[in-house]
C-alpha cells in the first residue's frame, strides 16, 4: 500500500493505494497554524482498521516551500559571491547581505585566482553582526571547478547554522539563475528543515516504520532526508502533484490543458501529444529565476473561497482568500456561494449562500440569482482568459515536454481535465468558453494526492570531461577525478549513468523505475596553435519524470 498525501492551502487529501487502485480517499481542510493537525485527521481516517505492515511509502506533496517565498516568510539570507571578471555586480540578483569576494576560476574550471581566506572572515564577521545565520555561496565556473565554494564553506564552519553551496544545486552555467536558486534554498532551509523534523516525529508517533517521500517541481520524488538540503526543489509541488494525478488518471495522447480548480488558486497545466510540459531551463517564483527544474505551470489568485467585492458596479474576484465560502461559515461572498445558489453544488447552508449572493447582488443593482449567474460567469471567463494567454505564450517559444524537445510544435487543445473540488460546477462552462470538451477524471478531488503517491523518484546529473587537464567533474557531486586522455563521450555517458543509478537508488528510488536518459551529450575539440589538445566533453543525465513502474498513464487509479 501507498499513502499520498497533498497539503494544500486550503485542504490536505489523502489516498490510499493498494494494487495501483485508490483504496481509500479523504479531505480535510488544511490548518495553517498547525499543519500536524491535517496529517493526523488524514492518517487517522485512512489507516483505521488497516495493517500497517502492508504500508510500503509514504508521498507528501507540500505548499510550505512555495508560500514561504510568496508569502516573504523567509530568512535573510548573506551571499558570498565569488564573480570573477567580466559581469558586473549590478547586473546579478540578490543585493541585499551580499558580499563579493576576489578569486575565480575560468570556463574550464582551472583556477586563475584564490580566495582570499581574509575577506571570507571579514564577510563572516559582517554577517554575524547583522545576525544572519543562513549563508550561500556561489561562483561563476564553480560547476566546472567546486573547490573554491568548498574552501569558502570550510572557512565558514561552525559559524552558521547552514551554508548552501551553488554546485551542489544545479550543474548548469547560469550564474545569475544559480545565485537565485541558492539564495532561496537558504531562505526557506529553517522553516522546511522543522516542517520536516515535525513530519519524521509524526510518523514515528503514529507507528509507521517506511520510506518517505517530497515530492518536487519535476513531478518527480526524492526521499525526506535527503530533501533536507534541497529544500528549493519542492518548490511548486502542489501543481506537480495535480500533474501527476491527471497523467495517472486520464487517457491522453493529444494536446490538452489541465486545470486543478482549489479554493485559494487555479493551476493551469499544458499537455502535447499527451505529455505534460516542462521548463527545462527552471522555473519562475516571485521574479526569482531558478535553475530548478519543473512542470509549466501557472497558477491564478482565483478559487471556489476567493473573496468577492464590488468596485464602481463591477466584480473584483480573488486573489485573496479569507476562509471558506459565507454558506460554510465564511466571512465574505465567494464564488461557491455563487454556485450554491445556482444549484450546481449542495454543499453548505443553501441560505447563507442566497444571502451571501443578495449582498452583491445589492451592490450591482440585480437580483440574488442574476448576481450568482453574474459571479460563475466571471469567475469562469477569468479562468478561460488565463488558459488562452498560457497558450499563446507557449506557442511563441520552443515546446519542452519531460520526454523531448518538440521541433515546431504548435499546441492545438482538444481536451480540457478538470479536478479540484469545484471541478464539476465549472468544468461545463470553462468548455463552452475555451471551445474544448471537458473531462472530470475519477477521484478528481483528490488528484494530487493520487500524482503524489504515483510518482516516481528522479534526480539528474551533469558530468564535464577536459581530457587536455585530465579532469572528470561532477557538479551536482562537487566530484572530481582523473580521467586517461583517450577518455571518450561514450565514458562519460557510462559513468553518468552509473553514477546516476546508484544516487537515485540511495534518495529511494527502485530498480523497476530507473528510466535513465541522456539529455544532452556535446563534444568539442580543443585547439592550439592549429593542433588539437584535447576534447571538452559535456554529459546530462536524468531518471525521466513519470509514473511508477506498473501504472500506465491514464489507468485507473
Amino acid at each position: 500500500m501507498i499513502l499520498g498525501i497533498d497539503v494544500g492551502g486550503t485542504h490536505t487529501d489523502a489516498v490510499l493505494i493498494e494494487n495501483l487502485h485508490v483504496k481509500r480517499k479523504t479531505k480535510v481542510p488544511t490548518d495553517e497554524k498547525n499543519l500536524l493537525n491535517s496529517l493526523l485527521a488524514v492518517t487517522t481516517d485512512l489507516l483505521k482498521d488497516e495493517q500497517l505492515e502492508k504500508l510500503e511509502r509514504v508521498v507528501l506533496s507540500t505548499t510550505l516551500s512555495t508560500n514561504a517565498i510568496v508569502q516573504k516568510k523567509t530568512d535573510r539570507v548573506g551571499m558570498i559571491l565569488i564573480s570573477g571578471p567580466g559581469l558586473p555586480p549590478s547586473l546579478l540578483p540578490v543585493q541585499k547581505d551580499s558580499v563579493h569576494i576576489r578569486g575565480y576560476s575560468n570556463h574550464r574550471g582551472a583556477e586563475m585566482a584564490a580566495i582570499d581566506p581574509g575577506e571570507v572572515v571579514e564577510a563572516s564577521r559582517r554577517f554575524r553582526e547583522k545576525e544572519i545565520q543562513q549563508i550561500g555561496v556561489v561562483g561563476k565556473f564553480s560547476t566546472r571547478n567546486p573547490k573554491q565554494e568548498g574552501t569558502v564553506r570550510d572557512l565558514l564552519e561552525g559559524s552558521f547554522q547552514h551554508v548552501s553551496m551553488g554546485h551542489r544545486l544545479s550543474g548548469h552555467l547560469n550564474f545569475p539563475r544559480r545565485i537565485a536558486t541558492t539564495y532561496l534554498n537558504e531562505s526557506i532551509w529553517r522553516r522546511y528543515n522543522t516542517f520536516i523534523s515535525q513530519i519524521q516525529g509524526f510518523v514515528r508517533d503514529q507507528g509507521i516504520n517506511v520510506p518517505i517521500y517530497i515530492l518536487k517541481a519535476d513531478g518527480g520524488t526524492f526521499d525526506i532526508e535527503h530533501s533536507r538540503e534541497f529544500p528549493v526543489q519542492t518548490i511548486l509541488s502542489g501543481p506537480a502533484a495535480s500533474i501527476m494525478g491527471i497523467l495517472s488518471m486520464a487517457r491522453c495522447r493529444r494536446d490538452a490543458v489541465a486545470l486543478d480548480i482549489g479554493g485559494t488558486t487555479t493551476d493551469i497545466a499544458l499537455f502535447a501529444d499527451g505529455v505534460p510540459l516542462l521548463e527545462p531551463f527552471g522555473v519562475t517564483i516571485e521574479g526569482h529565476k531558478t535553475l530548478i527544474r519543473g512542470l509549466k505551470t501557472r497558477s491564478i489568485g482565483l478559487g471556489g473561497d476567493s473573496r468577492i467585492s464590488v468596485t464602481d458596479g463591477g466584480l473584483q474576484i480573488g486573489p485573496v482568500r479569507e476562509g471558506p465560502a459565507y454558506a460554510c461559515g465564511g466571512p465574505c461572498p465567494t464564488p461557491t456561494d455563487a454556485m450554491i445558489v445556482l444549484g450546481l453544488t449542495g454543499i453548505g447552508d443553501a441560505s447563507l449562500a442566497r444571502k451571501a449572493m443578495e449582498d452583491v447582488g445589492r451592490q450591482m443593482g440585480m437580483g440574488i440569482e442574476d448576481a450568482a449567474r453574474a459571479v460563475h460567469e466571471e469567475t469562469c471567463r477569468i479562468i478561460s482568459a488565463a488558459v488562452t494567454s498560457m497558450i499563446e505564450e507557449v506557442n511563441n517559444k520552443p515546446v519542452y515536454t519531460i520526454h523531448e524537445m518538440l521541433e515546431g510544435k504548435k499546441l492545438v487543445p482538444k481536451t480540457l481535465f478538470v479536478v479540484g473540488g469545484p471541478a464539476e460546477p465549472i468544468a461545463p462552462r470553462l468548455a463552452e468558453l475555451l471551445g474544448i470538451p471537458a473531462q472530470i477524471p475519477e477521484h478528481a478531488e483528490v488528484a494530487n494526492a493520487i500524482g503524489a503517491a504515483l510518482a516516481r523518484t528522479t534526480a539528474e546529473m551533469t558530468l564535464l570531461a577536459d581530457t587536455e587537464q585530465r579532469i572528470l567533474t561532477i557538479a551536482e557531486d562537487g566530484y572530481q577525478e582523473s580521467i586517461p586522455a583517450r577518455f571518450t563521450k561514450a565514458d562519460a555517458i557510462r559513468i553518468g549513468q552509473d553514477r546516476l543509478r546508484e544516487k537515485v537508488k540511495g534518495m529511494g528510488a527502485r530498480e523497476e523505475d530507473l528510466e535513465i536518459e541522456v539529455i544532452e551529450d556535446m563534444e568539442f575539440n580543443m585547439v592550439k596553435q592549429f593542433y588539437t589538445t584535447g576534447k571538452n566533453i559535456r554529459v546530462k543525465v536524468q531518471v525521466k519524470p513519470g509514473l511508477i513502474a506498473g501504472f500506465a498513464a491514464g489507468g485507473k487509479p
